[in-house]
């Protein structure tokens, strides 16, 4: 169907093109990141709970890592969908690849060993254990004269 209109010839796929390029070829971090990738966080008496939503993505996709006191979660996807018709011929190609990153600051003490992760049905599960903080030293002020 044809749609004149005065923001070009076909506002739908004009929306979708400038969308395609402004929302998926940037990686998501921060804000974004955090809007992508929706966490629950849960306390018990042991530790803390994540629940981080990753819908679309295989456990492939999703790399962990802990690093000064961060914990980083970075998903990262490569599409390619193809469609032809009856005679073999190209009739649409689209591409798709982004990524997104999140950090969560879990302190000095934990080490990628005390790191539990498990992923299914979209949902990336990290149990965290409570560990003793380390020893801050205190704080000692200087006169000014």
């Amino acid at each position: 169907m044809y749609m004149p209109s005065i923001f070009g010839e076909n506002l739908v796929d004009d929306f979708f093109d400038d969308f395609d390029h402004s929302f998926f070829s940037q990686p998501a971090s921060g804000r974004q990141a955090s809007a992508l990738m929706k966490t629950d966080i849960r306390e018990n008496e042991n530790g803390y709970q994540l629940d981080v939503e990753l819908p679309g993505y295989k456990k492939e996709d999703i790399k962990l890592e802990l690093n000064d006191g961060y914990l980083n979660i970075t998903a990262e996807k490569h599409q390619n969908k193809e469609e032809k018709d009856q005679n073999g011929r190209l009739i649409r190609q689209e591409r798709y690849a982004g990524s997104m990153q999140r950090s969560f600051y879990v302190g000095d003490n934990l080490t990628e060993e005390d790191v539990k992760a498990k992923f299914e049905n979209g949902i990336l599960r990290l149990e965290l254990p409570k560990k003793d903080a380390k020893q801050i030293p205190e704080k000692k002020t200087i006169a000014i004269e």
